[in-house]
């Protein structure tokens, strides 16, 4: 069996794997990365927020990304019947991006994968990982490429981006049950043929059919949209008998007053993907020898659009870990590492269980808006999470929750105002 040594091997070469093996291999770093599909493949999570932008300047991503015209997300706006609530990046509290993309991922996550490759670093498609062992730190890991061939992978350590695919919590017994009620998501792409003119047609928008149900619209500058529909998993299992993704689709758009005439008997692009169940966890994020990255440990909700910022915002602390280790200064993984994530984490998962009981919804939608609240919010949906200096990063745990206690109070009790 052919052997290849290395100093670190890369399991999955999304936005997360392509950010922790450009900013490694600027560094110096033998890379390895491997990747069981072809590219480009279909994928959820078009939808990103600023924080990201901050990791692809950092790992010189971002000059072959901006080159392709992705469609410029400046904002987002929330749809409730008649009620809008738009937030803009550029009025957020702190510092931070004021804008982002949102993209096609076949082509996003392919541009990365080709500047990546013509970086020089060694990135094998269509290859899978079948077994991985360790001795220490050091580990050997077993893969089969698309002609069947095996080869060994000696590496000194693993960064497992492998997303959905979650290698290394497989082989490893490292799932656990996530904290988020089970949700689940059907989503296609339609062309856009009565997309209208200006920002309307560009804005991506939520758009609320029940407190637990929305509908995304994600417009893309090649023409595109992504339109997807998440909820409950029994809803979205009742809204076709016969188990049909496409009818389910089409059923939820009907349910959208202000979509219907706009994607009313869109053919899809596609057949429609249903992805049940998505929120995953696991039981530590890092071993000897490994760190877990991305969706490989923890998936929350697509509502808010965290899932890529927090891949390449842990993609990009691996990698930084290891070549801080490798250099001989002593490494905390469960303080620098874990904590540091899961401060991140906890912060958008009370925001996503609070947007699900409604509580989040009320402060959105309130008349008269607070600017200085709405500012603070919108920092934490641009992915400024770690940032303690605003209350609702630091008090998340309750501030929404007594804030719209308190606002529900007001409306019930208006002559206490």
């Amino acid at each position: 069996m052919i052997k290849e040594f290395v100093d670190v091997l890369i399991i999955g070469a999304g936005p997360s794997g392509c950010v922790s093996a450009s900013y490694l291999h600027m560094n110096g770093v033998k890379i390895k990365v491997v990747e069981k599909t072809k590219f480009p493949r279909l994928v959820v999570g078009e939808s990103l927020i600023p924080r990201v932008m901050d990791h692809f300047a950092e790992a010189e991503l971002f000059e072959s990304l901006d080159a392709m015209n992705f469609e410029k997300k400046l904002g987002a706006r929330f749809i409730r019947g008649e009620e809008i609530c738009v937030f803009d990046f550029s009025i957020k509290f702190g510092e931070g991006w004021d804008w982002t993309w949102q993209v096609p991922r076949a082509d996003f996550d392919n541009t990365m994968a080709q500047e990546v490759i013509r970086k020089g670093i060694d990135l094998e498609f269509e290859t899978e990982v079948l077994e991985v062992s360790f001795e220490g730190k050091n580990s050997k890991t077993i893969v089969k490429d698309k002609d069947g061939n095996l080869k060994e992978i000696h590496a000194k350590f693993i960064i497992d981006s492998s997303g959905y695919g979650r290698v290394l919590p497989r082989l490893l017994d490292l799932d656990t049950p996530s904290k988020l009620d089970p949700h689940s998501s059907i989503f296609a792409h339609v062309k856009d043929i009565n997309r209208p003119e200006g920002e309307e047609g560009t804005m991506i928008s939520f758009d609320i059919l029940e407190t637990e149900v929305w509908l995304w619209v994600i417009p893309f500058s090649n023409g595109n949209t992504s339109l997807g529909v998440v909820g409950p998993t029994h809803f979205i299992n009742s809204l076709s008998e016969n188990k049909d993704n496409a009818e389910a689709l089409r059923n939820a758009i009907q349910k959208s007053d202000y979509y219907i005439k706009r994607f009313k008997g869109t053919e899809f692009l596609f057949e429609p993907v249903k992805l049940e169940n998505y929120s995953r966890a696991v039981k530590r994020m890092y071993g000897d020898g490994f760190a877990l990255t991305g969706n490989s440990s923890e998936f929350l909700d697509p509502v808010f659009s965290s899932g890529v910022a927090f891949a390449t915002e842990s993609g990009m602390l691996a990698a930084k870990l290891y070549l801080k280790e490798s250099k001989g200064i002593e490494v905390d993984w469960e303080v620098e590492f874990t904590q540091y994530m899961k401060r991140g984490i906890a912060v958008f998962t009370t925001y996503v269980q609070e947007w699900y009981t409604g509580n989040l919804q009320t402060l959105f939608f309130h008349q008269p808006e607070n600017p200085d609240v709405k500012e603070k919010i919108c920092s934490v949906l641009a992915g400024y999470v770690w940032n303690e200096d605003n209350p609702f990063v630091k008090k998340h745990d309750h501030v929404i929750q007594n804030m719209a206690y308190l606002l529900n109070m007001q409306k019930e009790n208006p002559e206490k105002q």
